[in-house]
């Protein structure tokens, strides 16, 4: 059998959030293969989750081309790659007590829900290579993007510097394949904790990073080239400021540049974030046509579940299509909705 995943998700994905995922899934690969782009936005911990095991492999087929991420997430596919081996998994903290989390801090273990980040082996062996970056950047004059410090370094790494797979890091993936990335609010993260401490002891300048607002400026071109053709969809898992920075280029770029502009091709949010008042993550897509960013005729999904879970099943469907598109539309001319 040369598409199981596909064919799990077409028999059996057939009533609510099941249903809901396999009617992505088909206008996913529907939009992709008419000729279409797709815009990841990535929050919470899906580094840490591994979801590079499948976005890697999906980034180097073609099935994801711009991504904004969490610079949590980004650092994260990097201490994935170097520090594997040092992580810690905890799959009874549900029943932790305060005392077993200060165990693990004075372990120099970093908990993220059922498995920990090594101090040592990852924010300091990174922060080792990265701080002489931006020293030699200070010292050079020079200005980038967060994430472009970044995809040099990943890079640049010796193998022998990886023990995870190199094959399973998106960021890698990314680098490679020169992906348009935006890192909206990078501050809020482990590295950008260190590199404000760095421009306060006066060791580095705040000015080598380029902002937010010059990593919107240069969206808008950006969002002009992967919205031609058939244009460019938006992908989303969970909620916060990787998902509501980027999708806002479409009004930006009509109402404040006075410029055409595509509206979104396709949209759909992976979120356990249910719908509730005053939430943007938990809002429905719907309301997202009133602030010009979707509209009616967008189609539009709302998967209600782990994306943990969902998300790898999505993307390993997706690349069975990629690898055998002719299988891939008998079966599903097969398994009718």
């Amino acid at each position: 059998m040369t598409h199981p995943t596909l064919e799990l998700v077409l028999r059996n994905f057939r009533n609510f959030n099941a249903r809901a995922t396999r009617d992505a899934l088909l206008a996913y690969w529907r939009h992709v293969e008419g000729g279409g782009r797709m815009f990841w936005a990535v929050a919470g911990a899906m580094s840490s989750a591994q979801l590079g095991i499948t976005l890697a492999p999906a980034i180097r087929a073609g099935l994801v081309h711009g991504m904004s991420v969490t610079g949590a997430n980004l650092e994260e596919s990097l201490f994935r790659l170097v520090a594997h081996h040092g992580y810690k998994d905890f799959p009874g903290y549900r029943y932790f007590t305060k005392q077993d989390d200060t165990r693990i801090l004075n372990e120099r273990m970093r908990r993220v829900t059922d498995t920990s980040i090594p101090e040592d082996e990852a924010f300091r062996a990174v922060e080792r290579y990265v701080v002489p970056m931006w020293k030699r950047a200070a010292e050079a004059g020079e200005r980038r993007f967060w994430h472009e410090y970044f995809y040099e370094l990943v890079q640049a790494l010796p193998p022998e510097l990886h023990e995870g797979d190199p094959e399973e890091c998106w960021l890698l993936a990314a680098a490679r394949a020169k992906l348009p990335v935006v890192v909206p609010g990078y501050e809020d993260s482990t590295f950008g904790n260190i590199f404000a401490s760095h421009v306060k002891l006066g060791d580095c300048d705040a000015r080598i990073v380029r902002s937010g607002i010059e990593y919107m400026a240069a969206f808008y071109d950006q969002y002009a080239a992967l919205s031609e053709g058939a244009g460019v969809g938006f992908f989303q898992i969970g909620g916060g400021i990787a998902g509501d920075f980027p999708i806002c280029v479409v009004p930006s770029i009509k109402y404040d540049l006075e410029r055409p502009v595509k509206p979104w091709a396709y949209f759909c949010q992976v979120s356990d974030s249910t719908t509730s008042y005053g939430s943007y993550s938990g809002a429905t897509p719907n309301e997202k046509i009133t602030w010009d960013k979707l509209t009616e005729e967008t189609p539009m999904f709302v998967i209600e579940s782990d994306a943990t879970i969902v998300v790898p099943l999505l993307l390993s469907a997706l690349l069975e299509c990629r690898r055998d598109p002719e299988g891939a539309r008998e079966l599903i001319a097969r398994y009718p909705a």
